[in-house]
């Protein structure tokens, strides 16, 4: 098994010490690359801030080109790429197979807002002293960015940092989770087939603990980290000068109003609470985690849920049945299980679930659970729901709101006036009405408040946290 080579300033290069990549599932080898050395790393950062006016200046067409270049060999080794993803990640081979297609859409959606990066003209002369003056304000890029991504979507996180600094013209050096870095240098090698000019991207497998000195390079003004919040609170530390962006989850909430109330109602609620609880093994930072139930539905909507979460099937990631895969690792997965038995000595109720076995832990659902339990109050990032008894849709809102985290919630009603209610209430970044928080479309803005970050995704608002507005202003026209 060659070693992978990764991306200096575009061009494939290896490393020293190597990185052996395995299947989360049986622990087989899946792949090889190696660590890029201190002098590669130099090298990458010093391409990226030497071509960064070269990048800024580079035409719509030429960069919207290289976008649609990416997107169509996406699709083109779709496949591959989603058998490599499972691979390396574990995640069941349907679940790779839809991080490609949201890939294959970023970048196609990132080449489209390349060509629409035109602008704002302003009439001035709304005061007198303004007359025959307009402006025009326009967005440069604030510089070289670094983007860290993590291990549970390798292809489609690296996306949302790549795409949209390719769509603004700055190059971007990529340090990719050492767990997953392959994915990562497959996007690099078919980045290397485009007409970007050199040093535009690299991409770095690098330990974690090499990444401060990146961080705090200041020939990287922009900084956009998307893992957990103690990593996530450090590097804001570590660079208060910088424009950084932070995505660092969430225990996400689901809420059954009163008026979703129907037999019809409840089943569609539990199959997409149990779906989207469990479909990338629980760690997505918008998993279902917590659910918040109105009290007179409690007693329908729990034993449908718990046969819904029964009904998934648990196994081997590659078969195309499989619904809910292995965690990254074994102590991944002996993490959340510790979580659980702590809970369950605490009162708690483990309705279906909490056996692990390795690097699998089955989806689980718990009942009366202590407020102050951590598959509470922390974000459990495995296959682990908590349902709760509340008296009202208001006590829904108060009790998705007491978290430290604040990022995506769901709300299921039919009202109106309840959805504004939520989205007026609720702290969070995005209220997803009739389903789960797991909802997620790359163009729209997603990021949160609080414990969650910072800053937002989304192909056009990482755009906008990429670049910075310049203002010309043209005296003696005559409007």
């Amino acid at each position: 098994m060659e070693p992978r080579a990764f991306l200096v300033a575009g061009r494939p290069v290896h490393g020293e010490g190597e990185l052996t990549v395995h299947h989360p599932y049986d622990g087989h080898p899946v792949g090889r690359t190696t660590y890029a050395t201190p002098e590669q790393v130099e090298a990458a950062v010093a391409a990226a801030a030497g071509v960064a006016a070269e990048a800024a200046a580079l035409p719509a067409h030429v960069r919207a080109a290289a976008l649609d270049h990416v997107s169509r060999r996406l699709a083109e080794r779709a496949e591959e790429i989603a058998r490599l993803i499972t691979a390396e990640n574990g995640k069941p081979v349907k679940w790779a197979r839809a991080e490609v297609t949201r890939a294959i859409s970023t970048f196609r959606w990132a080449a489209e807002e390349a060509r629409r990066l035109s602008g704002e003209m302003q009439r001035l002369d709304t005061d007198p002293t303004a007359t025959g003056r307009i402006a025009l304000v326009r967005r440069v890029p604030r510089g070289p960015v670094l983007g860290i991504t993590p291990f549970n979507f390798p292809l489609n996180l690296v996306a949302h940092k790549v795409a949209p600094a390719v769509a603004v013209g700055a190059p971007i050096v990529v340090k990719p989770a050492p767990a997953t870095p392959l994915s990562a240098l497959l996007l690099g090698e078919i980045l290397a087939e485009t007409d970007l000019p050199e040093g535009m991207f690299s991409v770095l497998p690098l330990p974690n603990e090499r990444a401060a000195a990146l961080v705090a390079d200041p020939r990287l003004p922009v900084v956009s980290f998307t893992g957990s919040g103690p990593v996530g609170t450090a590097i804001r530390r570590a660079a208060p000068e910088k424009h950084v962006t932070l995505e660092l989850g969430g225990n996400a909430a689901a809420v059954i109003c009163e008026d979703w109330n129907t037999d019809e109602d409840l089943t569609l609620a539990a199959h997409r609470i149990a779906t989207f609880a469990n479909y990338q093994a629980g760690q997505s930072c918008i998993a279902v985690q917590r659910v918040y139930v109105h009290e007179w539905l409690y007693d329908a909507f729990l034993p449908r849920l718990v046969a819904a979460v029964q009904e998934l099937r648990t196994g081997d990631p590659t078969d195309d049945h499989t619904d809910v895969g292995p965690l990254i690792s074994a102590d991944a997965a002996a993490r959340v299980e510790a979580w659980v038995d702590e809970a369950a000595v605490a009162g708690a109720t483990i309705e279906v679930g909490g056996r692990r076995d390795g690097t699998t832990y089955p989806p689980t659902v718990l009942t009366g659970v202590p407020a102050d339990a951590r598959v509470n109050t922390e974000e459990v990032f495995g296959p682990v729901l908590v349902v709760t008894r509340v008296e009202h849709d208001r006590a829904a809102f108060a009790a998705v709101n007491d978290s430290v985290y604040g990022l995506q919630a769901g709300v299921f009603t039919h009202r109106l006036d309840v959805a504004f209610a939520a989205h007026r209430t609720l702290e969070v970044g995005g209220v997803i009405v009739g389903d789960v928080p797991a909802y997620r479309a790359d163009q729209m803005p997603y990021g949160g408040v609080k414990g969650s970050g910072v800053g937002r995704e989304g192909v056009r608002s990482a755009m906008d946290d990429y670049t910075e507005p310049r203002v010309l202003v043209l005296t003696g026209v005559q409007l």
